[in-house]
C-alpha cells in the first residue's frame, strides 16, 4: 500500500502542479520548473479531454503518461537503486529485461492516478541557486481537499538529456527503498531470474485485469 500511494501521488504531482506556460523546456532547465511545466501541460490534456477524466479510456490514460510523464524518469537509474548490491548479479540481458518489466510495471499499475486525483493540488518549493549540482531533491505537498498536506520529496539526477526522477519520498517513505525490499526476498528466494518471472507474471496478469475491464465496459454500452 506505501508503494501503491507513493507512486499514486508522485503521478499527480507531475499532473497537477500549479505553473505558467512561460518556460520552455530544455536540457539546462532548472528541476524544479520542468516539473511545473510538465504538470500544466498534463493537466491542460486532461482538462481538454472526457475520456481520461472519466477514466474509462484506458488506452489514452496510459498513452499520455508514456509520452508526458515518462520521459522525465530515470529507469535504469531507478532499477539499479531498488536492487541495490543485487544488480550485479544480473547479467546485462537481464538488467535491461528488469528495467523493461520494472517499468511496465509502475506504468500499469498507477495510470489512474490521472484520473483519480484530479482534486488535488501541488505546492512546488522553489529551488535556490544549484550551482553547479547534478543532484537535488525537488520538495513539493499535495494540497487535499481534507486532511493534512503530504509531503513529497523527488531526487533528480542532471543527465544528458536534463534532469530526471530517480526516487520519490511520500511522507517519509522512499519509492526504492520499498521496492528493495520486495526485490530482495524475491532475489533470495529464486535469484534474478525469479524476480524477472514474479515482474513478468505481474505485468501479465495487470494486463489481463486491464482486458477484461475493458471487454466488460463494452458489453454494458452495447447492452445500455
Amino acid at each position: 500500500m506505501k508503494t501503491y500511494f507513493c507512486m499514486v501521488v508522485l503521478l499527480s504531482t507531475f499532473l497537477l502542479a500549479p505553473t505558467t506556460w512561460a518556460t520552455e523546456i530544455s536540457p539546462n532547465t532548472s528541476p524544479d520548473i520542468l516539473v511545473n511545466h510538465t504538470a500544466q501541460e498534463i493537466l491542460a490534456i486532461i482538462k481538454q479531454n472526457k475520456d481520461i477524466q472519466s477514466g474509462k479510456n484506458k488506452a489514452k490514460m496510459l498513452d499520455l503518461v508514456e509520452t508526458k510523464i515518462l520521459p522525465h524518469f530515470n529507469f535504469m537509474r531507478m532499477t539499479r537503486l531498488a536492487m541495490g548490491k543485487n544488480w550485479r548479479k544480473a547479467a546485462p540481458h537481464q538488467q535491461r529485461e528488469i528495467v523493461d518489466q520494472f517499468r511496465t510495471l509502475l506504468v500499469r499499475t498507477y495510470y489512474k492516478a490521472l484520473s483519480v486525483y484530479s482534486d488535488h493540488t501541488i505546492k512546488v518549493t522553489p529551488l535556490k541557486d544549484i550551482g553547479g549540482s547534478t543532484d537535488v531533491t525537488v520538495k513539493t505537498q499535495v494540497i487535499r481537499s481534507h486532511g493534512q498536506p503530504v509531503p513529497i520529496d523527488y531526487s533528480m539526477g542532471k543527465t544528458s538529456n536534463g534532469w530526471k526522477v530517480y526516487d520519490v519520498t511520500v511522507a517519509g517513505v522512499s519509492l526504492i527503498i520499498n521496492y528493495r525490499g520486495s526485490f530482495n526476498s524475491q532475489i533470495r528466494r529464486g535469484g534474478v531470474e525469479g524476480l524477472l518471472k514474479t515482474l513478468a507474471e505481474k505485468n501479465r496478469t495487470l494486463d489481463a485485469k486491464d482486458k477484461e475491464e475493458s471487454a466488460a465496459l463494452v458489453k454494458q454500452f452495447k447492452t445500455a
